[in-house]
């Protein structure tokens, strides 16, 4: 059997090992293949190595021939399959590609070289442009604290040196001190972010929260229209459900979001004692919730477990929780109550009085304000001064 493959003013390449050497032909050659055997007959064309045509002739050769620079093969000479370029032989595969291939092939390459370069999920609290990531890809404590991240158009550099990373409009700032109202720096306390998980909110089921456990399947019966989305837990604290919602293994990614230093640290310290969540895809961020370092309709779902009172700006924080989900994304939150529809009257005022210090809402204001932010769908379960409640992006 004869197999006759010819090459008129084209280049050839030779695929060795994944690396690809380009050779120029000054002539229009043709080959005579002999002595090919039956089994090579009944299988694709097998050789020492690959050669594929390659139409246009503008190409220049990126290395050297493997052939003198004169070569000359006559009609008769034989291209045997048993030359060989190692100590082992390999196989030839004769193919026909077209330049569209090897474009494609080569922007592949260059892809793989800069993956530690890319545009990440996070975006700049000052421009709410994508941040350029540098460092290793992932939603995870170790990849996030070797990676630098910087805005593309204000060209400020956020740091992860911490076990956190800081997204907050103050990032970097030396000579600048913010100070926000007592509520808020309360639970950037050390004492307080310590004592959090271990007596501070089991303390809130004597107002009618369910234990954490319940609250948590209440929250999930909620978010399923996000299931295998990314999740946002603001105002997360010592991270009490951002690590249930990264155990369960129902979304893409969990980002843990709190204001509070040391409340970002005691959920590290959580996490270093549960190998299962060091592999699991979470990470620790530092931010505002009333700047919310992620760019218009990126979120799937977010969470606030009893955080609303705590904001300073209640109606601002829920603007820009509407302003992060993507259409059908869902929003869950759960807060104390300054009064309940069944509250009889006459108290309603010492109420009112007694908790000014915090942002205590109505079932109705709460209500309100999803629906003055552009989200829809508003469902709420009310027990004594709780309310866990559930708002979707049209």
């Amino acid at each position: 059997m004869v197999a006759d493959v010819s090459a008129a003013n084209s280049i050839g390449i030779l695929n060795t090992n994944r690396r690809a050497y380009y050779i120029a032909l000054p002539k229009p050659p043709k080959f005579r293949i002999n002595h090919i055997s039956r089994e090579a007959v009944s299988q694709p064309f097998h050789f020492p190595f690959s050669l594929m045509a390659i139409a246009p002739p503008s190409l220049r050769p990126l290395h050297k021939s493997l052939f003198p620079k004169y070569p000359s093969f006559s009609h008769d000479s034989p291209f045997r399959p048993s030359l060989l370029f190692s100590s082992k032989p390999f196989r030839l595969t004769v193919r026909a590609s077209s330049a569209v291939a090897l474009e494609q092939d080569l922007r592949t390459q260059g892809t793989q070289q800069n993956q530690t370069v890319e545009t990440e999920l996070f975006s700049c609290p000052v421009c709410y442009e994508p941040l350029i990531r540098k460092g290793p890809p992932g939603l995870n404590l170790d990849a996030i604290y070797r990676s630098g991240f910087k805005c593309k158009k204000c060209n400020k550099s956020f740091s992860s040196k911490d076990v956190f990373l800081d997204l907050t409009v103050t990032a970097g700032l030396r000579n600048y001190t913010e100070v926000k109202p007592v509520r808020t720096e309360l639970f950037r306390s050390p004492l307080v972010s310590f004592l959090y998980e271990r007596g501070w909110r089991q303390n809130f089921n004597l107002s009618g929260f369910p234990r954490a456990d319940e609250e948590f399947r209440m929250a999930q019966e909620y978010f399923k229209p996000a299931e295998g989305g990314t999740l946002v837990d603001v105002s997360c604290g010592s991270g009490l459900f951002s690590r249930k919602f990264a155990k369960s293994g129902t979304y893409s990614g969990v980002i843990a979001l709190d204001f509070s230093e040391n409340m970002l640290r005691q959920c590290n310290d959580f996490i270093k004692q549960d190998a299962s969540l060091l592999a699991s895809n979470i990470a620790l961020v530092r931010a505002d919730v009333s700047r919310l370092p992620f760019s218009s309709g990126s979120i799937d779902a977010v969470h606030a477990g009893a955080a609303l009172h705590c904001w300073p700006s209640p109606s601002n924080a829920i603007a820009e929780i509407s302003r992060i989900l993507r259409s059908g994304g869902v929003f869950v939150g759960s807060t104390f109550l300054r009064y309940t529809s069944s509250t009889p009257w006459i108290i309603r005022p010492f109420r009112e009085r007694v908790m000014q210090s915090y942002n205590y809402l109505t079932e109705e204001e709460i209500e309100e304000v999803c629906t003055n932010s552009g989200l829809t769908n508003f469902s709420k379960k009310v027990q004594r001064s709780f309310i866990m409640f559930s708002a979707q992006k049209p």
